[in-house]
């Protein structure tokens, strides 16, 4: 019996360098919040928000993983599970957009096939500081055939339409698709309960033995 309280289940994934703000996204859009403290992500953590889509309650389960290469044996067990995810770097840093395509690499290494995907200008709202125009970041785009969206964190600019973005592009190609049918990748689609929700969520946390840390970067 599907849960009352939403309708499908989806999973997200944030990817980037350490330090581009992926922290940040996640707690503006479930919390509303930003902070400029600056708090590595131990691993992987995640979050919970329900969102409405065209009529439809969707429950996302998004998780925000380490940008660090220490961490990167860990992270990429989690591609597989993911429906969208996002690839995020910072317009100020150079170097976090110039790895989006071994990032890119990794998904099509480990994720699903089909997986849903955009790709993240974050802090764009420190145009002092930015060495990355839109018109690079809108190419790679083009080039890797994903869409782009510029965000800030700090002044909660296009965060929630970047994660509505993606997830509206979730439920077409696989809730849509499969007409309350079983989705291509997985039972925890169309009608997951809470149930489900609940035993992955502690599966996150407990296959790894630690406690998920990081809430923020800066912007």
């Amino acid at each position: 019996m599907p849960n009352p309280h939403y309708d499908f289940l989806i999973k997200l994934l944030l990817i980037g360098d350490s330090g581009v703000g992926k922290s940040c996204l996640l707690l503006r859009f479930c919390d509303d919040q930003w902070t400029p403290s600056f708090i590595t992500t131990i691993g992987i953590d995640f979050k919970i928000r329900t969102i409405e889509l065209d009529g439809k309650r969707i429950k996302l389960q998004i998780w925000d993983t380490a940008g660090q290469e220490r961490f990167r044996t860990i992270t990429t067990a989690y591609y597989r599970g993911a429906m969208g995810i996002l690839l995020t770097f910072d317009v100020t840093d150079e170097r976090s957009f110039s790895n989006i395509r071994t990032w890119h690499s990794n998904i099509e290494q480990h994720a699903s096939e089909g997986v849903s995907k955009i790709l993240v200008g974050n802090k764009c709202d420190w145009d002092e500081k930015r060495v990355i125009t839109e018109a690079q970041a809108q190419e790679l785009a083009s080039e890797l055939g994903i869409k782009y969206i510029e965000t800030s964190a700090k002044a909660n600019t296009n965060v929630e339409e970047a994660f509505f973005s993606l997830a509206r592009d979730v439920k077409a190609r696989l809730i849509d698709s499969a007409q309350g049918g079983a989705a291509a990748s997985g039972s925890s689609l169309p009608g997951a309960g809470g149930a489900e929700a609940g035993k992955g969520s502690v599966n996150i946390n407990a296959a790894r033995n630690q406690s998920p840390a990081g809430n923020c970067c800066s912007s």
